[in-house]
């Protein structure tokens, strides 16, 4: 036979990652999967492959999509093993996914009624365990169902029916597929999934791991920590003769932190500024170049202080020159020498006015040892949609380095910065300067009551303030935070604001 005449008798069999065009076709085979379950929502899908794009897998013959899985990566020590599948899939939207997380978690395994008996959920099983290599990840957890149970309920407990399937006297179909693809039992669910009536609602806890597993010891892997306590330096805007005479006082600050073994040392917004009072420049946009040149100076020095001192320092803001622009930048210093930077969103008036400021374009949420943060600068924190968003994305904490000349603008950001924590149900942190610097034009004055917040419940001190300076004073405060009380207020059934928000009808999308 010719090549051609072969080729008639070809099957094209392609694994690949789900995309936008696929959504359409997952649907379809989910009703013919699960006709009695609700199927996924096109915006749940585009979220996952936004989000996690390497966890969500298809099967594809001749054109057509015959099998699909979906996963995201956790921390599994966050989670109660007696979760629900709306818990640990963020109610299917995976915005919990957690990038560091040690584990794959399997969500859906779907094959086409049409095309069993091919290894279709092998070969997705497959590529799990491929991806779990390649992420170097502890294994792979799934809440497995278990449909033939309804069949034997009026005789048998789930664990009853699970060691039978184990034993292999009673075959079931997922459960059973599970064990011959090397899954190991760990534990009977309850509540799992509500409107999966032919497991009574209960499924099995089955575990794969990862044998090349290797621990990683890379600075960039952390872990949860709680309680975290932080240092909030209410700073004092004076003049100054030299950058020595800076850093000497900044030290001094990172110093008191350490003492009280802090995990984060919080400095204001624009303190940097005070270097303005020792330079002969009165034009506040020639000033505020100068200013610029003092950068390499500023890094220096708090990184050094982060790794000497043993504390993540926010170092405040300072201005930074690219491309012959400027623009305000909150720098995170971790203790382990690694640093991170987000720009300024949202400009005022007063930093285009006086020193032509321009907006920053991406909005990061970083890692730390102590769980993720967010830095938003000042009046960051006055739009709502920067909080949920870093709050979708995992920020536990939301630090604010602020600098405000009155009353009235110190209390748009603690107003604002308090019902951030209430909304999103997060820790935030504002840190603000004091003082005047009468040779400096537009920075002459300062208003600041420093402060850390929580959300508002019978967990959290009573006002939702966990510490706050007084006000217009060179001080420091020390508060802890604590983060497994913030996990559980997440799951409380009382306040869920965070978690009940109606993502049927809204939703933010970030689109940089």
């Amino acid at each position: 036979m010719t090549s051609d005449q072969i080729s008639q008798f070809e099957k094209k069999v392609i694994i690949r990652n789900i995309g936008p065009a696929d959504f359409a076709k997952i649907i379809a085979l989910q009703h013919i999967c699960f006709p009695n379950m609700i199927p996924w929502k096109i915006e749940q899908l585009e979220s996952h492959i936004r989000i996690f794009p390497e966890g969500q897998i298809c099967v594809e013959l001749d054109g057509e999509i015959i099998g699909s899985c979906s996963s995201l990566t956790v921390n599994f020590d966050d989670y109660l093993e007696q979760h629900t599948y709306s818990e640990i899939t963020d109610k299917g939207y995976i915005r919990n996914h957690n990038p560091h997380g040690g584990s794959l978690y399997g969500m859906e395994v779907m094959v086409h009624s049409d095309y069993r008996r091919m290894k279709i959920g092998r070969r997705l099983y497959e590529a799990r365990k491929r991806l779990a290599e390649k992420l170097n990840l502890r294994g792979i957890i799934v809440g497995g169902r278990i449909p033939g149970y309804h069949k034997h309920s009026d005789k048998m407990t789930p664990r009853e029916y699970a060691e039978e399937v184990l034993q292999q006297n009673i075959y079931d179909p997922v459960l059973t597929f599970q064990m011959m693809n090397g899954f190991t039992l760990k534990r009977i669910i309850t509540n799992y999934l509500p409107d999966d009536d032919d497991s009574k609602n209960f499924a099995a806890l089955l575990e794969w791991n990862n044998i090349d597993y290797k621990p990683s010891n890379s600075k960039t892997h952390y872990k949860l920590s709680f309680p975290v306590r932080i240092c909030v330096i209410q700073y004092m805007m004076k003049k100054i003769d030299s950058f020595e005479e800076f850093a000497t006082q900044c030290e001094h600050y990172v110093d008191v932190s350490a003492d009280y073994k802090s995990d984060f040392a919080v400095f204001p917004e624009n303190f940097t500024m005070q270097l303005l009072s020792f330079l002969e420049e009165r034009s506040p946009s020639l000033a505020i170049r100068k200013l610029t040149t003092f950068t390499v100076q500023y890094v220096e020095l708090f990184s050094e202080l982060a790794v000497k001192y043993n504390v993540n320092i926010i170092g405040g803001s300072h201005f930074v020159e690219e491309n012959n622009r400027i623009y305000n930048v909150g720098h995170l210093f971790r203790r382990d020498g690694t640093i991170e930077q987000q720009y300024k969103l949202h400009i005022s008036p007063n930093e285009r006015k006086w020193w032509g400021i321009n907006g920053g374009t991406k909005l990061e949420v970083f890692d730390t040892d102590c769980g993720k943060i967010s830095i938003q600068l000042s009046s960051d924190i006055e739009y709502p949609e920067v909080s949920r968003i870093v709050a979708e994305e995992g920020a536990q904490i939301i630090f604010v380095p602020f600098c405000a000349e009155d009353r009235q603008a110190f209390l748009r950001i603690k107003y604002c910065a308090q019902a951030r924590a209430i909304e999103n149900q997060v820790f935030t942190v504002t840190a603000g300067t004091v003082g005047n610097l009468t040779h400096v034009d537009n920075v002459d004055i300062q208003y600041a009551q420093s402060g850390v917040y929580t959300p508002a419940d019978f967990s959290f001190p009573r006002d939702g303030i966990a510490g706050e300076c007084s006000e217009n004073t060179e001080t420091v405060i020390m508060a802890e935070v604590d983060m497994e009380i913030l996990q559980r207020h997440r799951k409380s059934t009382d306040v869920l604001t965070f978690r009940d928000r109606r993502t049927d009808i809204y939703s933010l999308q970030i689109r940089s």
